[in-house]
């Protein structure tokens, strides 16, 4: 049984961790490339505009892990209600992006001045905005039929899915950007293209014929939303952190450094993404195998893989700070094309204080996508509440009147720190009424 749970989860998580960091490695090209095109006021952009991306994301991850899930605990249990959650998670992202569109349609400068940007920042951000907005619903979509492909056998074909999308991305970022003299559109339209692309493949699933997901032309259902958001809000939460972190963390800099300080910023963000997705990887990896035990009633197999997530999130962290630590110059020089002594002072810095808060990080993912698995949803929000929401505001505000930048660089690893110490009581404490 050992044996087998360990290739299970080994093939599982493994794959997942591909695929997530196809993605982030495609929004790290983004920032390379922008660097490139229009240096420091580029990377400005992109970060001001990641927050939205992160959002968008989130309503995507809420709805396709939460649908996900429900879908593969009601399935172990025989329960043919699991066949509602997939076509009703589709025509309720449908309904969703429908603002977002709106926005890029008729406001994209606005929202980017709403987000901080000066006049020149979002005259040159608007591009990118607007497409990347009003393809929203293709985000949301496809991380749906990602979570469920994953979900329904076939994590191999997921991970290979957001691969190939993630490569178009890199490769058309290049062709859009340079020899077709787009610019930032060019970034956007690529960024924008590859969820599609994902999809596709991902949709090879669905002819194959063990697929077990049905989509049935049905209204949409607020009750069957509102139970797949019930598991679907940790993983929301943990995606618009981000969001949160990043537009709380460009508000304090602007104050303090002003846009050298945000393009610093945005370095060590994009580079943070690709930390943050092989957590993620391990998080959304295992879910599908704890929901399985979970909803077969074997717990002792759901805690073990459990364990299993902690103790690669750490190995991760491990090599994560060591890569940091011995790289920080290139990394900083890869998005530093225009040769800023001041960009590189401040982000050098930055580095160094901010990513050795991924060592409590990778914990806090990992045990809150558990909780999130086990159907154990009030415990889960409340973890993801705080390490994404109140504990990095408190941190962020008041370390950085304390400290000025070094604070803002050093409440990453604060609020992590906390959050860890909450999780530790509350798994003792499931742990204990389980037993």
């Amino acid at each position: 049984m050992s044996q087998n749970l360990g290739r299970e989860y080994t093939k599982f998580v493994s794959q997942n961790i591909l695929g997530m960091l196809g993605i982030s490695i495609y929004i790290l090209a983004d920032t390379f490339y922008i660097s490139k095109a229009a240096g420091s006021n580029g990377i400005t952009v992109l970060n001001l505009c990641l927050p939205l991306y992160n959002l968008i994301y989130a309503i995507g991850s809420m709805i396709g892990v939460g649908s996900a899930t429900r879908f593969t605990i009601l399935k172990a249990q025989r329960d043919s209600g699991c066949d509602r959650f997939f076509s009703n998670a589709v025509f309720c992202c449908l309904i969703i992006s429908i603002p977002f569109i709106l926005i890029g349609a008729f406001s994209p400068d606005g929202i980017l001045r709403i987000m901080g940007g000066d006049a020149d920042i979002a005259s040159l951000g608007v591009p990118y905005a607007r497409i990347f907005l009003m393809f929203a619903p293709f985000f949301m979509i496809n991380f749906i039929i990602n979570a469920f492909v994953r979900n329904d056998g076939a994590p191999s074909l997921a991970m290979a899915a957001t691969l190939a999308g993630s490569f178009f991305n890199i490769i058309f970022d290049y062709i859009f950007m340079f020899p077709m003299g787009m610019g930032m559109a060019g970034a956007a339209l690529a960024t924008a293209l590859s969820p599609i692309i994902s999809t596709c493949i991902c949709g090879i699933h669905f002819f194959k014929k063990d697929n077990q997901i049905r989509f049935l032309w049905q209204p949409p259902s607020p009750k069957r939303l509102f139970q797949a958001c019930q598991l679907g809000t940790s993983a929301f939460i943990g995606e618009f952190s981000s969001g949160v972190t990043t537009t709380t963390f460009n508000f304090l800099i602007l104050g303090i450094a002003g846009n050298v300080g945000v393009a610093a910023y945005g370095v060590i963000a994009n580079l943070a993404l690709v930390a943050t997705a092989m957590f993620n990887g391990v998080a959304q990896g295992s879910q599908p195998l704890i929901s399985r035990y979970y909803g077969k009633g074997d717990t002792l197999a759901a805690r073990r893989l459990l364990r299993y997530g902690i103790a690669t999130a750490l190995a991760l962290s491990v090599v994560i700070l060591f890569i940091t630590r011995a790289q920080t110059d290139l990394l900083i020089a890869m998005f530093n094309s225009e040769g800023s002594k001041e960009l590189h002072g401040l982000a050098f810095n930055g580095i160094r204080l901010y990513f050795p808060g991924f060592i409590f990080a990778g914990f806090n993912i990992v045990a809150t996508g558990y909780l999130s698995a086990s159907d154990c949803a009030l415990q889960a929000l409340a973890t993801s509440f705080s390490r994404g929401v109140i504990a990095i505001i408190l941190c962020a505000f008041t370390l950085s009147r304390i400290l000025g930048m070094r604070g803002i660089w050093s409440s990453f690893m604060t609020a992590e720190m906390l959050t860890t110490i909450m999780i530790m009581i509350m798994l003792v404490y499931l742990n204990k009424r389980r037993k």
